[in-house]
């Protein structure tokens, strides 16, 4: 079952992005390192609960 997660910058608190992800494979939360706009480079993006 793949379920909507969102990604919320480690540094700037900000969320970004949205992803798909398999919780029968990872049922661990995601980290993902990606662009952050607002810094203008890359940081890691953890996984936050979504609120739908």
């Amino acid at each position: 079952m793949r379920v909507q997660v969102l990604l919320e910058c480690t540094e700037t608190k900000l969320r970004h992005y949205s992803t798909t992800k398999n919780k029968k494979n990872t049922p661990e939360r995601l980290e993902i390192k990606k662009y952050n706009p607002v810094l203008k480079r890359h940081t890691i993006y953890k996984e936050v609960k979504n609120k739908n």
